[in-house]
């Protein structure tokens, strides 16, 4: 059954971390920021005091989205300014945390009473690909479609290597620590919405999260919006990376929706995968979730194209997401940029400002 990808709207949520433009330190200044801004719907806090967090609109095309991302990046980063601190764009905080960093909200305070081992690492920032569906029925039909996928996804998306000021070995130093949540897996099999919702009922019987915006499968139906939400990925350090991602996502989600002949894959093979992309980005050896052994990554994410591009193609996001790719390819991931500025600088808060730098790069196209 072929499936108008067009129909298929979009949005994307990002996650900024807030740094001081001395050192590099987390700046736990979002409370004001919020404030600076209000009231401006698309831009909300976090769970950390040092954290941001957009959402745009609904859109239709590429164009919407980077236009979208790139008026949010600019309203956070004029008002951070302002503020005496720098918006950044990094899967974790580069240069340490700080005690109490909590934002004071209620549902915050129950989290980290509930999960006090896991909440000191848990101001890790992700991008959210949202892709508006016709039924959650289907919603749920397309996850277990989305499962073979999710690695080279966060392969492409990786941008958290430094952490307290050094090299971690990760490509997304995000991924292991958000990882640890109970609900951090990816999606089940589950053949309609209601075998979905008995998942997520049993999570929250048995304490895994406090409730539906704390059930974190690296995909989901969106708890607040008719959408499948694809969570896995870092968020991106420049604006044409995540419009690359947004696209792949919804092809996915239109291939996936068009089809009940969707390639299967083993849970630990896919977590397998996911480990390799999170430590080497696309720059190594992945694995390949179908035969369980070593390929390269970047051969891995053209397989990805390759089964999602006639669902591109349809959407007229073809030459875009080649474009995207070629940029890719030739500058690096968000965590070779990050390593490549944290070798130039000469100290904390310059490798923080030039980060600010990179956050706002324009979009190519």
């Amino acid at each position: 059954m072929a499936v108008d990808g067009t129909n298929f709207t979009l949005g994307v949520e990002e996650e900024f971390v807030l740094l001081d433009p001395l050192d590099g330190s987390v700046a736990l200044r979002a409370p004001d920021l919020l404030e600076h801004l209000a009231p401006e719907p698309d831009v909300t806090g976090e769970l950390m005091r040092f954290q941001i967090e957009t959402a745009t609109g609904i859109c239709r095309s590429l164009d919407e989205v980077r236009a979208e991302l790139s008026r949010l990046r600019q309203i956070v980063a004029k008002a951070a300014e302002a503020d005496g601190c720098l918006m950044v764009a990094a899967g974790i905080p580069p240069c340490g945390l700080r005690e109490d960093a909590i934002m004071p909200e209620p549902r915050y305070r129950r989290m980290a009473e509930a999960f006090p081992e896991l909440i000191d690492d848990a101001g890790t920032c992700a991008c959210h690909v949202h892709v508006g569906l016709p039924s959650r029925d289907l919603g749920a039909r397309v996850l277990a479609g989305l499962r073979p996928w999710l690695a080279p996804l966060l392969a492409l998306s990786v941008n958290s290597p430094v952490e307290n000021g050094i090299d971690s070995g990760w490509s997304s130093r995000r991924f292991p620590l958000w990882d640890r949540w109970p609900t951090a897996r990816p999606p089940e099999e589950w053949p309609g919405a209601a075998a979905y919702d008995q998942s997520i009922g049993d999570a929250l019987t048995r304490g895994a999260a406090l409730d539906l915006a704390g059930v974190y499968f690296y995909a989901r139906l969106s708890p607040s919006y008719p959408t499948v939400e694809v969570r896995i990925a870092d968020v991106c350090l420049a604006v044409d990376d995540a419009a690359l991602l947004a696209a792949l996502v919804r092809g996915l989600v239109v291939t996936c929706a068009g089809t009940t002949e969707v390639p299967r894959a083993r849970g630990a093979r896919i977590g397998s995968a996911l480990t390799a992309a999170a430590r080497r980005g696309l720059d190594g050896p992945g694995i390949d979730v179908f035969t369980g052994r070593e390929a390269d990554q970047r051969d891995l994410l053209g397989e990805l194209v390759d089964f999602v591009r006639p669902a591109l193609k349809a959407a007229g996001d073809l030459d875009d997401v080649e474009q995207g790719l070629d940029s890719l390819f030739e500058h690096g991931t968000g965590a070779a940029r990050q390593r490549r500025l944290l070798a130039e600088a000469a100290s904390p808060g310059e490798f923080a400002a030039d980060l600010a730098l990179a956050t706002m790069s324009v979009p190519t196209r």
